[in-house]
């Protein structure tokens, strides 16, 4: 018989419901959630709310960050998961390692190179396991990529291109909310590139090493849109008139997930799900550019654009053999404002191979269900359920976690010092 491992849930925001509803729909045989840790009352309550109606769960119980070492004494998990805002995952993840706990957390692990630093060592300290959720490792396109690199098809892979489109809705949900203000997100290039440079290691089999970066706020941003001529301004979008013909605002009141996780909840902690994206205040970038050096020798350049007007991402790898070719258009989404399954859920693929010397073909693969190109349920699985070996080695751990953040937290010191900057000098 399979023991169930026991689980507590720190952040009942938008991202806690893929967790708590995957253990509670179709992984009850193996796992056991026993309580949710918040700020606010309120995104706790309907978390039971959801929990309970959609799935017959059993009652959790809920704590207060301030009650996280009580929690954790009473109830006596095996594994605490961490989906709260980024610049808080360090406290979690390193005080449930001290308690004794294994830990999953969402990416990015943290967000800057001091963070990271305590947590390695706490890791090293403890010798408990921190598991970084890197669904995107998962879809079978990628896992495909892998698979084509390791048997060598364009033989060793000298230098990779890769441009990330994030569009109008999905890009500026980003400038809407807590992630605008990159103390707590560490800003674009470590919140969301942390999937795509840990892809890059993931593929090429190699760390970086060196990294140089440019970026800037070029599009939102109240200066922005002065200067395009725009003059009237709102903070928030819900109940304000100015609003109404804004494609960019984000109505809270008009889509009950989101009304009851943000609009109902910020009496609590006075949390605004819905400003403005060309309001003041934002502090990261939503132009990137990014070079860097991996110890193999390979080179990797990579764009970030945040205001596309299609959704998805290019990628090309050069080898002593051939070239290697990926274009991929997702479905794009407002974090929580629909269903999980359509998160990054794939609209159009193509993986071509370009021989050095012979005819250049298409690569067929499955087309993977369910949210970020299919690699959601299969993560879900081998986090909770029951996973055959897997020759890729796709779950990802701390070190995993590090190299990826890493770059981003390199790339963002490039931007403010304008030199490049060493990924092992970040953590002496």
């Amino acid at each position: 018989m399979t023991t169930r491992k026991k689980y507590v849930l720190v952040g009942a925001g938008g991202r806690a419901r893929f967790f708590y509803s995957a253990m509670a729909e179709n992984f009850r045989e193996t796992t056991e959630l026993l309580a949710l840790c918040d700020i606010n009352q309120t995104r706790m309550d309907y978390a039971k709310q959801q929990l309970q109606m959609k799935f017959d769960h059993p009652e959790v119980r809920t704590y207060k960050p301030e009650a996280f070492d009580r929690m954790i004494e009473i109830e006596k998990p095996d594994v605490v998961i961490v989906t709260s805002v980024d610049r808080t995952h360090h406290t979690y993840i390193i005080r449930a390692m001290e308690l004794g706990c294994d830990v999953i957390t969402e990416k990015p692990m943290t967000i800057d190179e001091e963070k990271c630093r305590q947590i390695l060592e706490t890791v090293e300290k403890t010798g408990q396991n921190v598991r970084v959720t890197f669904n995107y490792r998962y879809a079978p396109h990628h896992t495909k990529v892998r698979e084509l690199i390791e048997e060598g098809v364009i033989g060793q892979v000298n230098s990779v291109h890769f441009e990330w489109l994030l569009n109008t809705k999905h890009g500026a949900d980003y400038f809407r909310r807590w992630h605008r203000d990159k103390k707590n997100s560490g800003g674009l290039l470590v919140h969301k590139s942390t999937h795509h440079f840990d892809l890059v290691s993931f593929w090429i089999g190699s760390e970086p090493d060196t990294v140089f970066a440019l970026g800037d706020l070029l599009f939102y941003g109240r200066e922005n849109a002065e200067k395009r001529g725009v003059t009237q301004f709102y903070d928030r979008a819900t109940g304000n008139p100015l609003a109404e013909d804004d494609p960019f605002a984000l109505h809270l009141d008009r889509n009950g997930r989101l009304k009851a996780l943000y609009l109902d909840a910020e009496h609590e902690d006075g949390y605004l799900r819905d400003q403005n994206v060309f309001g003041d205040g934002i502090s990261i970038e939503d132009t990137m550019g990014v070079m860097v050096r991996y110890q193999n020798k390979a080179i990797l350049t990579y764009s970030l654009n945040a205001y596309s007007p299609w959704e998805g991402y290019r990628i090309a790898f050069n080898g002593t053999k051939g070239r290697l070719e990926m274009t991929i258009m997702e479905q794009s989404y407002v974090n929580s404002g629909g269903d999980k399954a359509l998160e990054g859920a794939i609209k159009n693929k193509e993986i071509r191979v370009f021989p050095m010397f012979d005819r250049p073909y298409e690569v067929n693969v499955e087309t993977g269900v369910g949210g970020h190109g299919g690699g959601d349920p299969v993560l879900l699985n081998d986090i909770f359920g029951e996973p055959a070996e897997d020759r890729f080695k796709r779950a990802a751990n701390h070190m995993d976690g590090a190299r990826s953040i890493l770059v981003g937290i390199a790339a963002n010191r490039a931007i403010r010092t304008g030199q490049p900057v060493r990924v092992a000098d970040l953590l002496r």
